[in-house]
């Protein structure tokens, strides 16, 4: 993407702002231990306004009053010789203000000074209320400051809104860049998987395949992991969450992996399970071609019109019809699904908003409806079954947790599935042959 994508959605917000003013930092960077920091990763919503990439830095938007034009904002640190030869290249207010479309670029060092004058006289200030005490706290400062001169004739602005409730339906609906680099990122996330596909050996650690993973998006040029990765073997694939990845992959067993990773910024998410082997029992063959249609049936009720739900209801039927014929579960299917049966062996929703977050911005609700979908929406489709051992679970069961989750984007007609790691179970087998 160029400046002129940030342009454009900076320009769009202060349409939607008036004449307010509207606070947006970035993330801090944060130690991991002692005077060692994690890895650096910019705030999503800072960065969707301004593509600037270093940390301790502000987006200010101030909306155009009579006289007055609207103008875009940035603080960040000064250019520092020093610094630059231990930490690498700093743009510096100059450079960056040039290279990244704004109107004017001040030190960091003068933000909160500067913050009051750019408040006075403005009815409505805009930031992420609640979400970091510190800003609050600063924010209020700088508020306290310009309320101090209300003799002077300074007025210091009468309402604040969460500005966050409208970047995100902003970024609910994709533009033709974030959609190029989100399959980019897919195309990257599909081969890290087929290439954990075709390492897996038994009595290879879990740790082994997320590494095979790891470098497979490195290579491909992938910025890091989206969020932690889940490779979690035979009943560890029951826990959602497992992020351990520390046992031995045994025989006879499947494979869990749940796992993406980032292109600039925009997240691929895939989920895919697969036998340790690369044969499938016919237990395992049983369960994962339940979930298969599950999710055929999801990408069939997701389409421009569909509200979101439709998909989750969708592969919830199929889910449990799938139980029933299983003999997993006993009785008339509306029935089960009415009293939430099923969720024993599927307690989550079949996906999630996906884009600068894995777990992207957007509303799922709309008052009491939820929303409906329309073209430029991207989001996964995640169905699953996890069947915890127990008594009254068939040993050929036990312990089998499966899930698929593919990347979507709703299009005019209906929704392209943009994921292609290797998903049937004749494509997996294929793939993972050793001979």
């Amino acid at each position: 993407m160029t400046h002129a994508h940030f342009l454009a959605r900076r320009k769009r917000l202060l349409q939607t702002i008036g004449d307010g003013v509207a606070i947006i930092p970035t993330a801090p960077e944060v130690v991991r231990n002692r005077d060692a920091h994690f890895p650096y990763r910019f705030d999503s919503y800072f960065w969707y306004l301004s593509g600037f990439p270093e940390p301790e830095a502000v987006v200010v938007l101030v909306g155009a009053q009579p006289g007055k034009k609207a103008k875009s904002i940035l603080f960040c640190r000064e250019k520092h010789e020093e610094r630059e030869i231990w930490d690498g290249y700093r743009y510096g207010p100059k450079a960056a203000k040039a290279a990244f479309g704004f109107d004017a670029a001040y030190s960091i060092e003068d933000f909160d000074r500067k913050l009051p004058e750019l408040l006075v006289d403005r009815d409505n200030l805009w930031h992420s209320v609640g979400h970091d005490a510190a800003w609050d706290a600063r924010i209020a400062q700088a508020l306290n400051a310009v309320r101090a001169q209300t003799r002077a004739g300074k007025r210091a602005p009468r309402a604040i809104h969460d500005l966050r409730a409208e970047l995100d339906a902003m970024r609910l609906v994709k533009d033709a860049a974030e959609l190029g680099l989100m399959q980019r990122a897919a195309d990257i996330a599909s081969a890290g998987h087929a290439r954990a596909m075709r390492a897996c050996r038994p009595q290879m650690a879990e740790y082994e395949l997320e590494a095979e993973l790891t470098y497979e998006f490195r290579k491909r040029g992938a910025d890091a992991h989206a969020y932690t990765p889940i490779v979690a073997g035979g009943a560890n694939a029951c826990v959602l969450h497992y992020v351990d990845n520390n046992k031995l992959l045994n025989d006879h067993t499947l494979v869990l992996i749940d796992a993406g990773c980032e292109v600039q910024g925009y997240a691929a998410d895939i989920t895919r399970t697969f036998p340790v082997n690369g044969r499938f029992s016919p237990a395992q063959k049983a369960v994962y071609e339940i979930v298969l249609a599950a999710q055929e049936a999801a990408f069939a009720a997701t389409a421009p019109g569909r509200h979101f739900m439709e998909a989750h209801d969708a592969a919830v039927r199929v889910l449990t019809q799938g139980l029933v014929d299983l003999k997993l579960l006993t009785g008339d299917v509306d029935n089960l699904i009415e009293k939430g049966d099923f969720r024993r062996f599927y307690m989550h929703r079949t996906g999630h908003w996906l884009g600068l977050d894995v777990h992207d911005a957007g509303e799922y609700k709309v008052g009491d409806e939820w929303t409906v979908l329309c073209p430029g929406m991207t989001l996964t489709v995640e169905p699953g079954l996890y069947i915890r051992p127990g008594a009254d679970i068939p040993p050929e069961f036990a312990g089998i947790g499966i899930r698929i989750e593919d990347d979507v984007r709703v299009t005019e007609s209906g929704c392209d599935v943009y994921t292609t790691a290797p998903k049937t179970v004749a494509e997996i087998e294929e793939v993972m042959r050793h001979d």
